[in-house]
């Protein structure tokens, strides 16, 4: 499929570089089947069915981009993915300055030796020292803010709170599940009032989220690869909601997408442990996800193509244009829409 079919223009005020306050009084775009709504996200109780199940990741976003040297050259590295205790796949700037073998020096006491060279470009940084890898970033990190917001402005104190959910739990993202953003105490309670239950499982979410498809087809990009844990009581229960009627609303992409990995052509979704890079697009089969709740997502990206794949592309390039028009906000801390696709995209699964 064309990468230009999920194209379009988004002007550069649109993009949020600050989230509302309170996070659940940001705009919510409704697609119910052929309705199209202007909502609040503190109005999702109302918006749900009793019986339905939000679905939450509970990765907790660290300190994962660093400045450092190499010598005299300046390298910056933002942390990819977690490939042992201490070594990490990074993207790397300036990376033609770091040879296999050279160490990099990141200040306060916090240094990596590049110990091999991947085929994308990155490189596999080993952390010296005895100390957990996550006290060596709390002290030299920052939080790696998405590019769109990072060249805008400069990270600060109010990103520390503001880039993390409310259900950050597990350390290892070095993006945050945005959709999850919206979420506060008040509105879980409002949910749990109104019938509708909630679950956890965790993905940590890596810096590929953020890469353009730069492939002319949807066959030639490779996806990134993400560690993944749905564990057996949580499998369970989300196969209950399915078989008693309930609706599984994943919120954000990366709960979705963690599901649909563990779910079987039976729509059976069993626990999971292990990375996935499943790449959703128009046509694929849905087996285990009823609804989504995310953001707005980049033009040409793998999650605008996943909305696409849910909701129809003409009707999601329809949706976009309508936000864009009603001065919505995208991106990581933007508004979000609740995607109900027409009818329940698979069977209830049997337990």
């Amino acid at each position: 499929m064309r990468v230009d079919l999920f194209d379009f223009e988004l002007p550069q005020d649109r993009i949020a570089l600050r989230p509302v306050s309170p996070r659940d009084s940001a705009r919510l775009l409704l697609l119910d089947g052929d309705r199209t709504e202007d909502r609040i996200v503190r109005e999702l109780p109302e918006l749900l069915r009793r019986g339905d199940c939000l679905v939450f990741n509970d990765t907790r976003v660290i300190p994962a981009q660093l400045e450092g040297r190499r010598g005299e050259a300046a390298i910056g590295a933002t942390l990819h993915k977690r490939e042992g205790p201490r070594a990490w796949v990074a993207f790397v700037r300036n990376a033609k300055r770091v040879r296999v073998g050279d160490r990099i020096d990141f200040g306060a006491d916090v240094s990596a030796l590049a110990t091999e060279k991947r085929e994308d470009g990155s490189l596999l940084l080993e952390f010296e020292g005895d100390e957990p890898v996550e006290l060596l970033l709390e002290r030299a990190g920052r939080m790696p803010l998405p590019p769109y917001i990072a060249g805008k402005r400069a990270t600060d104190a109010r990103d520390l709170s503001d880039y993390q959910t409310m259900f950050a739990n597990e350390p290892g993202a070095v993006a945050a599940p945005t959709a999850a953003l919206h979420f506060t105490p008040e509105l879980l309670s409002g949910l749990d009032a109104a019938g509708i239950g909630h679950a956890t499982l965790t993905l940590h979410v890596g810096a590929g989220t953020f890469l353009p498809v730069k492939a002319e087809d949807t066959d030639a990009h490779r996806m990134h690869a993400e560690w993944g844990r749905i564990d057996a009581a949580t499998a369970d229960r989300l196969n209950a909601v399915r078989a008693n009627g309930g609706r599984l609303i994943a919120v954000g992409t990366t709960s979705l997408r963690l599901i649909e990995s563990a779910s079987g052509e039976d729509g059976v979704i069993r626990p999971f442990l292990g990375d996935t890079s499943i790449f959703i697009t128009p046509g694929y089969r849905f087996r285990a996800i009823d609804g989504l709740l995310t953001n707005f997502h980049l033009p040409r990206s793998t999650l605008f193509m996943l909305v696409s794949a849910l909701m129809g592309r003409d009707r999601m390039q329809a949706a976009y244009a309508y936000a864009i028009q009603h001065g919505y906000r995208f991106y990581s801390y933007g508004d979000a829409s609740l995607l109900l696709p027409p009818t329940r995209v698979t069977a209830p699964a049997e337990t």
